[in-house]
């Protein structure tokens, strides 16, 4: 699929199949992530790969109770990992470049699914420490997206956008 018909394509789905995703085109999507650029190349970020019914279903409480993430196949959390980047980019590495790493991965993740045929949804809204806890995630490594991934049960139509005058400043 060509880049901006992903681009047009992707849909935040909330409503997955019961079918299992095949490993190489997980292998595929894992790929992308990891080819996100970051900070200094240091890639500031964890991704925990939840496939098992009970941690996904812990996950979807931990989520303020969004119970569709029980029934994506496979979740995919992607976390922060400070020390990696504080250790040549000081505070700044810590309080945002790494947040940047996981998000800018999430959302290689995302479009390279997307490519594939799956569907998935950015979820942002969540206990922090829940999920950290379930993860088993060391001291550090905080979650910031948790990202289902599924083939679609639902096809949601485009939303609105801003136009780009609204959205876009032009400087001379």
């Amino acid at each position: 699929m060509e880049l901006f018909e992903v681009i047009r394509r992707r849909r935040s789905v909330r409503a997955f199949e019961r079918r299992a995703i095949p490993t190489e085109t997980l292998e595929v999507v894992l790929e992308a992530a990891n080819a996100a650029p970051s900070a200094r190349n240091l890639q500031a970020y964890e991704i925990y790969v939840v496939s098992g019914e009970r941690q996904r279903t812990a996950l979807a409480g931990a989520a303020r109770e969004q119970s569709f993430l029980a029934g994506a196949p496979v979740l995919l959390v992607f976390c922060t990992h400070a020390a990696r980047s504080m250790v040549r980019c000081g505070a700044r590495g810590e309080t945002l470049y790494t947040i940047q790493d996981a998000t800018i991965a999430c959302t290689f993740a995302m479009l390279a699914a997307t490519a594939r045929g799956l569907a998935s949804v950015w979820v942002g809204s969540f206990d922090t420490g829940e999920v950290a806890h379930i993860l088993g995630a060391p001291p550090g490594v905080e979650p910031v997206v948790i990202l289902p991934l599924g083939y679609a049960a639902e096809e949601p139509v485009e939303p609105p956008r801003r136009a780009l005058e609204d959205l876009v400043h032009r400087m001379p």
